[in-house]
């Protein structure tokens, strides 16, 4: 019989997280059992919860809702870093990433170098992928294992007393538009992936109105590009 494998490094849930919605503990303790066997997590294991890292509960203003980790490599090194759509310094943004830039040119005249979302996140954007892992190869593995501690996540940001701007592209992530009580802001289109983008991702101006609801909210604007 097999050995279980054991990882030296388990994740562990940022602690911010854990006060504000104590259930989460419980919920990941769970998961973690589950993909406990598995070889080829992505993103690798220290990275799962790198968006909950990256913003603590009373900094969070924008919530950008994905779906599952990329899967996939670029030159040898891995797309998923913890953070939805965003990829990793020296990686080329995969397809939906360049749609997400191409409208920020056009909406903003703005762009950046790299596909690296890291910035967005240190300005209170949560970058929340409702599967936080998948396996290497294959999409939406995971997905199953993760629904209850996301549908936890959303639902705690949804009924926030203080106000936010969830961002929900595609069906999927519309899902979630149930949790999200009226007093928040709700920017919605189609994917911005190659199979939806033209049917009314581009032109959307998503950007743009994330600011102008987060000036309406009295909150301060993102910066998306660098100019």
């Amino acid at each position: 019989m097999l050995e279980p494998v054991t990882h030296p490094h388990p994740e562990s849930l940022p602690a911010a997280w854990v006060l504000a919605i104590p259930e989460l503990q419980a919920l990941y303790n769970s998961t973690s059992a589950t993909l406990e066997t598995e070889e080829d997590v992505r993103p690798r294991r220290g990275l799962w919860f790198e968006a909950l890292r990256q913003v603590e509960p009373s900094a969070v203003r924008v919530v950008l809702l994905g779906q599952d980790p990329y899967h996939g490599e670029d030159r040898g090194i891995q797309q998923a870093h913890g953070l939805s759509f965003s990829v990793p310094e020296g990686v080329r943004p995969p397809p939906s990433l360049r749609n997400m830039l191409k409208e920020m040119q056009s909406d903003l005249g703005q762009t950046l170098s790299s596909g690296n979302l890291t910035p967005w996140a240190r300005q209170g954007v949560l970058l929340l992928n409702a599967s936080l892992t998948t396996r290497g190869g294959v999409a939406g593995a995971h997905s199953k294992h993760w629904q209850a501690f996301t549908h936890a996540l959303m639902r705690y940001l949804g009924q926030r007393e203080a106000p936010l701007v969830f961002i929900l592209w595609g069906s999927h992530a519309q899902q979630f538009r149930p949790l999200i009580a009226a007093h928040h802001a709700v920017i919605s289109s189609v994917h911005p992936s190659p199979l939806s983008a033209h049917r009314g991702f581009f032109g959307s101006k998503p950007y743009s109105r994330v600011n102008a609801a987060l000036l309406d909210l009295g909150l301060p604007e993102i910066i998306w590009g660098e100019g």
